[in-house]
């Protein structure tokens, strides 16, 4: 298992800003996007609740939303959409204040499930499995809890919500967080670095954080008050989560990565703990976001278990 310390990150982060600051310069955004041609899609964009959503959606069949995590977006699930869209209609987000979506000021958490409803409302989906990584699975959890008739199933991969206490994030979170930082990130030139060494604590596997992916997911953190936007959100957020997750009533199913750093693998059963009749699979050599590492692992239990879920109703 690769082992990976705080203190050294925080290091090295430290010296990523000192050098940018006397350098003054970062590595160019290359084109970024062209995995939706890729998997067959094309962005849209809908007005969720007064907020300017992207979204993309293939398939037919019945209804699955994918929520992606923090300072990520719907590039996140590029390998998952096309093949799940092969038995589902497959709708994927961009999350306010990322991805293509706008950013409003300031950006709150609460505010997420009634924009996923609202873009759920204007698609015309009725019900809905909603599948969530990290912080959107915490989102996927609120609109079970609250709106139990729209959700036909949840999935929760490397789900945030009960690390939302400060002192359980990962140590780059809580730095974001920290009055003052994100001004200073959106000054500098290492917003780019940023992403690299975050996407490096959140994958197992360092030689997928190809310069690709990196673009991607730097591409919209490089829009004007996304950093500031990114640390309002954490601050907003926080407990009680658990008396929300214990009203939910869907068939869930949770997936971790065993070699998770930012979730540990623990937090699964305290997810399958606080909703009944939950259960877990843990994926072995694999870090907090299955559906880049282990796309296909991934799909085949979304799929098996969407099924199952199916014959039951």
């Amino acid at each position: 298992m690769k082992q990976k310390r705080g203190v050294g990150r925080l290091s090295g982060l430290i010296l990523v800003l000192v050098v940018a600051w006397v350098v003054r310069t970062e590595p160019a955004i290359g084109p970024v996007g062209g995995w939706m041609t890729a998997a067959g899609v094309e962005p849209a964009f809908v007005d969720a609740g007064g907020v300017r959503v992207r979204y993309v959606r293939k398939g037919n069949g019945p209804s699955v939303v994918l929520i992606h995590g923090f300072a990520s977006s719907m590039y996140t699930w590029k390998d998952v959409l096309p093949i799940l869209a092969a038995g589902h209609d497959v709708i994927a987000i961009d999350l306010p204040g990322f991805g293509g979506s706008d950013i409003p000021r300031p950006l709150a958490g609460a505010s997420y499930p009634a924009v996923v409803l609202a873009a759920m409302d204007r698609l015309g989906i009725e019900r809905a499995a909603l599948v969530g990584n990290s912080l959107g699975g915490s989102v996927a959890v609120a609109v079970a809890a609250e709106n139990p008739q729209r959700v036909t199933a949840l999935v929760l991969v490397d789900s945030a919500g009960f690390n939302f206490d400060a002192a359980e994030r990962p140590w780059m979170l809580r730095l974001i967080a920290a009055p003052g930082v994100a001004a200073v990130v959106e000054r500098l030139p290492v917003r780019r670095r940023l992403v690299e060494a975050g996407l490096k604590q959140v994958f197992f596997r360092d030689d997928l954080v190809t310069a690709e992916r990196v673009d991607e997911y730097a591409a919209p953190m490089m829009r004007p008050g996304a950093t500031r936007a990114a640390a309002e959100l954490l601050t907003s957020l926080g407990p009680p989560f658990a008396a929300a997750a214990a009203r939910v009533r869907a068939p869930t199913l949770v997936v971790w990565g065993r070699e998770d750093t930012w979730i540990p693998v623990a937090h699964a059963e305290r997810f399958t703990s606080a909703i009944p009749g939950s259960k877990a699979v843990i994926l072995d050599a694999c870090g907090h976001v299955p559906q880049e590492e282990k796309p296909a692992d991934l799909v085949a239990l979304v799929a098996s278990f969407l099924a199952s879920v199916g014959r039951v109703d």
